[in-house]
């Protein structure tokens, strides 16, 4: 048997007995004529480079993507006898690595024949090795990989002998090396089986721009409830991996005329299927270049019920040709994603629960800043009210930002107290979305706070982000899937309410009926437009007020369905931050200050323990209290109704909406939606 990983593009002859001498938990292609595999046992991981040549071949680890301060070993064969060198790049680099004074990379094998070279060598997860190596752990890393038709003469380990490092270098893939599932070869029986969802002849952009492309699926063939137990990517050619960057399903509520229309083409620009995205907001299966697929544990699989959703929606961001590609001609690509479902039901449902900021402008990013926090409360009224009594279990989540995120933690609070967190990412990647997998569920109870805390770094922007899906948007959100599926409760965020956000920006009032909309008081700056007072205030000086007031003052929970409808008792609560008795932190370890350690993780592929967390009995002193914000009046109903009423994907209609407002009420208030944001969004 060759590995526990199915293998997607088999590589011929010597490759197949190389592998079958290892047990490999993982393996990707990260381009066609380049594959790692690799696994972890304990605090070592041991690695296989495939790659395409006769030259060296470079392995190496980054936090930025970038080659400045990277980790990387160089290795090729030469008349028989095997080259390999732990190398690093300096911070200020040329393009030219350096060999490391502290060799910590073992060499178990290395061979080449007519086409391939294959090296297969180990290293601590974490090496302790400050100054030269990139320590392995939970979170994001940047797998850098090179090859080149030549290598060095003689073994030279001396600077300038490496031909052409920057030429070898190919290109930088973010991956968890870590938090993931172990795909063991499913046999396909009478009562498992698989179902390919595919795109048809989509054109990869000629240019360096990108696509994000939508594709509606009607699966009204599962009269009866199957569990979908993996999914898996299905890449048309390997030529083409460089041009994918992700593939999500989506699951769509109802049956609406334009799902089925849209299920009867062969797909269309993302940006034409806006309308159709509003109803489709539950991810259901999300690939990323690097990632393997996702095997649900043998407790739960993923419902396919043609009563319950009959429609999915498959999203394929493909990226262009790069500025100065050789190969330019015209290509199209029919990859997606390949479902394996079975009839033998699991013990339980798994479901899909989003917690985090709504999607709104009033989740505002000031700029010119190295730091700034956001927080999306799930809060405890919402949990008591829908999760069953014994609660559920939390088994993976996926972690999301936009452009400007660098950490994503998933935490938990109950009682006052601060659990370790259900997951922590201190080197997010917008571009990469896969579910990781928690090495041991993790239990949330009802009453339990759920909060998604996004860090963002603003230096290099000079206007604010608002919130929303769009590249120019911000976003924070933490999908996690987990078993006993409810259906109370499917996206649980929050979002500052109207006063908190005015007061952080100085404002006391607005003038009632102006178009656009204008301040009434301070009187300093009445007069002035909402949109000239966030374009103008001095962010620099102001900043830390308004990270003051908006963190700790109220919001407003948004608690859904399923169905879209609030959870009844959620929809006009005032909520704070919880003011903790108990805060978690981390413990620094050799060389890694607090990082990615999957809080619930003890070992293993789950998370080895690269780090040690640890209490502390504290008040968490910059939430003190709660701030005395009045109550939402009538002078704040235009936009309050707006920003309520804007839906899209994860999110739900507004309030108002659910509770029976008449449709032409409903498209007045979302034309005034629209005037608010043409004036206010900053693009």
């Amino acid at each position: 048997m060759c590995c526990p990983t199915k293998v997607l593009f088999g590589i011929v002859g010597f490759l197949s007995a190389v592998a079958a001498a290892a047990h490999w938990d993982h393996a990707v292609d990260l381009d066609e004529n380049y594959r790692l595999l690799w696994s972890i046992s304990q605090q070592d991981i041991t690695f296989e480079v495939q790659a395409r040549t006769q030259g060296y071949v470079g392995l190496g680890f980054s936090t930025d993507g970038t080659i400045y301060g990277a980790d990387v070993v160089i290795g090729w064969v030469e008349n028989g006898q095997v080259h390999f060198q732990d190398r690093h790049f300096k911070q200020n680099s040329n393009g030219e690595p350096h060999v490391d004074l502290s060799l910590d990379y073992v060499l178990l094998l290395g061979y080449e024949n007519a086409t391939h070279t294959v090296l297969r060598f180990r290293r601590k997860l974490d090496t302790c090795d400050t100054a030269q190596d990139v320590p392995i752990t939970n979170d994001t890393i940047r797998i850098i990989y090179m090859y080149h038709n030549s290598e060095p003469r003689n073994g030279s380990q001396a600077i300038g002998t490496l031909p052409d490092p920057t030429e070898a270098f190919k290109d930088s893939v973010p991956i968890f090396l870590t938090q993931r599932v172990n795909q063991v070869p499913i046999e396909l029986d009478s009562r498992t089986r698989t179902i390919e969802l595919r795109n048809k002849d989509v054109p990869i952009p000629q240019t360096d721009d990108n696509l994000r492309w939508c594709t509606m699926f009607k699966l009204d063939q599962f009269v009866r409830k199957h569990h979908v137990i993996r999914y898996e990517p299905v890449i048309e050619s390997r030529s083409n991996i460089p041009h994918l960057r992700h593939i999500i399903l989506y699951e769509c509520q109802g049956s609406t005329p334009e799902l089925e229309i849209m299920s009867r083409e062969f797909g269309r620009s993302c940006m034409e299927a806006e309308k159709e995205l509003l109803t489709c907001n539950s991810i259901v299966a999300a690939w990323s270049r690097g990632s393997e697929g996702f095997t649900y544990p043998l407790e739960a699989g993923y419902p396919l019920d043609s009563y319950q959703a009959r429609f999915y929606m498959m999203e394929t961001h493909y990226t262009g040709f790069q500025s100065n590609s050789v190969d330019l001609t015209p290509r199209v690509d029919n990859s997606g994603l390949r479902l394996y479902y079975t009839t033998t039901l699991r013990k339980h449902d798994a479901g899909v629960l989003s917690v985090g900021m709504q999607p709104n402008w009033r989740h505002i990013i000031p700029p010119g800043q190295d730091r700034v926090l956001s927080e999306g409360h799930c809060i405890e009224e919402c949990t008591q009210r829908a999760f069953p009594r014994p609660g559920i279990n939390i088994f993976a989540v996926m972690m999301q930002t936009n452009g400007m995120g660098r950490q994503i933690r998933f935490r938990q609070v109950r009682h006052r107290e601060e659990l370790t967190p259900i997951a922590h990412d201190a080197n997010v990647d917008a571009n990469y979305q896969e579910y990781r997998r928690l090495h041991v569920p993790v239990k949330a109870l009802p009453g339990d706070r759920l909060i998604a805390e996004c860090t963002y770094d603003s230096t290099g922007r000079k206007q604010i982000a608002l919130g929303g899906y769009s590249s120019r948007d911000e976003t924070c959100l933490v999908l996690s899937l987990y078993y006993p599926r409810q259906k109370e409760l499917t996206s649980c965020h929050s979002i500052p309410s109207l006063p908190t956000v005015l007061r952080a920006v100085g404002i006391n009032e607005l003038a009632a009926g102006t178009n656009p909309i204008r301040i009434a008081s301070p009187p300093e700056i009445a007069g002035m437009t909402l949109e000239e007072r966030l374009l103008t205030y001095d962010w620099r000086v102001n900043f830390n007020d308004f990270q003051y007031v908006v963190r700790k003052g109220a919001f407003k929970p948004l608690c859904w369905s399923a169905r879209n409808t609030p959870i009844p008792g959620t929809d006009n609560v005032d909520a704070y931050a919880p003011n903790l008795t108990k805060i978690w932190r981390p413990m620094a370890t050799c060389s890694f200050s607090g990082g990615g350690t999957s809080a619930h993780a003890g070992s293993g592929t789950g998370g080895a323990s690269y780090s040690v967390n640890r209490f502390v009995t504290e008040r968490d002193i910059s939430l003190d209290r709660p701030l005395d914000d009045d109550a939402d009046d009538d002078r704040w109903n235009v936009i309050e109704g707006a920003a309520r009423s804007k839906s899209i994907r994860s999110s739900a209609p507004s309030a108002n909406l659910a509770s029976g407002v008449t449709l032409a009420v409903a498209v007045s208030r979302l034309v005034l939606f629209v005037i608010f944001l043409n004036t206010v969004r900053l693009l």
